[in-house]
């Protein structure tokens, strides 16, 4: 027979016992051995595809005193830029199949705040009732694998004063080509150099050009042109350009009276060389050179 003692030990223990939870359901917010780092996800330092293999066409620098030849080494895209101007010379990107992704379009028009400190920064509203879109040298849509990649392509050192017939129509035609056969269908990957040539562009149809907008601080280029190196997927790149390597070179007028087909256009390497002054594809073998820079393609 248990005494009064008894029954009280017995009853301290029991309830010691009912307070102590299930040890699968403890949660702690104490570490348990060494903390674990984790690297901050960020973009990469650089592409994986240089955008300049193929060169550099005006011999841009880093130096601030070029001020109109300004390089500005994206990681998604190089640019040469002119800040005179307020646009770039010329634009240079590589694009295959990993840059293209879920991402949609974000419409993020911004100044570019990596240009040195007191150049003037050309923004959205530098264009805002020009009658010129805000065209895109690298494609919005050549850039979708993230929000970064997509945004950088709004930064307004990628944009020119285009006219709309022009920009919508003829010259997106020739980014979907690129993008959606060349790439997507035939399994390519392209190394695009596009630029701008001359002042004085119309954003109607039979319009006076306009040699600037924005109070004369963005000049209206009176050409458009791109050339697109097109190679089978694979690595080794800049040694795998040879003789029979398709290069598609076009120049398309800044005006909205453009034809709508943009073949209608397509021109020469040399021709674009001898309209710009530039050396488009560098680092590609003279010997090469010499035979797919004088080719007009007829694809």
């Amino acid at each position: 027979m248990f005494t009064k003692s008894t029954i009280a030990i017995i009853s301290c223990v029991i309830l010691l016992v009912s307070c102590q939870k299930d040890p699968n359901l403890v949660t702690t917010t104490s570490p348990v051995g060494n903390p674990i780092v984790v690297a901050p996800v960020a973009p990469p330092s650089a592409a994986s595809d240089s955008t300049m293999l193929m060169g550099n066409p005006s011999n841009a620098s880093l130096s601030v005193s070029d001020i109109t030849n300004y390089l500005l080494k994206e990681i998604y895209y190089s640019v040469s830029y002119n800040s005179v101007a307020g646009i770039p010379n010329w634009v240079s990107w590589h694009l295959c199949s990993s840059d293209l992704g879920p991402v949609s379009r974000q419409n993020s028009f911004s100044s570019n705040n990596a240009l040195p400190s007191g150049w003037y920064q050309v923004s959205s509203s530098s264009y805002t009732g020009s009658g010129f879109d805000r065209g895109h040298m690298c494609p919005s849509a050549d850039r979708t694998t993230s929000l970064d990649a997509n945004n950088s392509t709004f930064f307004m050192t990628n944009i020119v004063p285009q006219a709309p017939r022009n920009n919508q129509i003829t010259w997106a035609s020739l980014e979907n080509y690129c993008r959606d056969s060349l790439v997507g269908v035939q399994g390519k990957e392209l190394y695009i150099i596009a630029g701008t040539y001359g002042e004085g562009g119309t954003a109607t149809s039979g319009g006076t050009p306009e040699i600037n907008i924005d109070n004369g601080r963005v000049k209206v280029p009176a050409y458009i042109w791109k050339v697109i190196v097109v190679l089978s997927n694979g690595s080794n790149d800049l040694s795998r350009v040879v003789n029979n390597t398709r290069v598609i070179s076009v120049v398309l007028p800044n005006n909205n009276d453009v034809d709508t087909d943009w073949r209608t256009y397509r021109t020469s390497v040399n021709d674009i060389e001898t309209l710009t002054s530039y050396d488009l594809l560098s680092n590609v073998s003279t010997t090469i050179q010499n035979t797919i820079e004088a080719r007009v393609d007829n694809q």
